[in-house]
């Protein structure tokens, strides 16, 4: 069982900034990537960014420029998403996924989902 936390959401103003932490730990033999998801009320779930195992990153349009995926140095399995120059639409619950993880290599990929954390962004 694998277990993502992540951390750092909270209210900010219009052209502030946030950082947001997503920790995975348990059992993880490999995975294939590590990104960043949100929601907003109303709205289906959507991609923000993507990291993978050789640090190559990938973001949605909307958040080019602004938004930046890094892994932590020490912990190959703690990623941040540094938020920059935020806007009202911005305002969602930011969700950290880990893909094709697999506990062991006999064991199949699967994926995993954090709890979520709020960012809400005022005008």
């Amino acid at each position: 069982q694998v277990t993502l936390v992540e951390s750092g959401g909270g209210l900010v103003q219009a052209g502030g900034s946030l950082r947001l932490s997503c920790a995975a730990s348990g059992s993880i033999f490999s995975m294939n990537t590590m990104g960043w998801y949100r929601q907003a009320p109303g709205k289906q779930r959507e991609f923000i960014a993507v990291i993978t195992g050789e640090d190559s990153t990938n973001y949605v349009d909307s958040v080019k420029g602004r938004f930046t995926i890094s892994r932590d140095n020490a912990n190959m399995y703690e990623v941040y998403l540094q938020m920059n120059n935020l806007k009202p639409e911005d305002t969602a619950v930011y969700y950290c996924n880990a893909d094709g993880v697999r506990a062991t290599i006999l064991h199949p990929p699967r994926d995993y989902w954090g709890q979520g954390t709020q960012v809400t962004v005022s005008s």
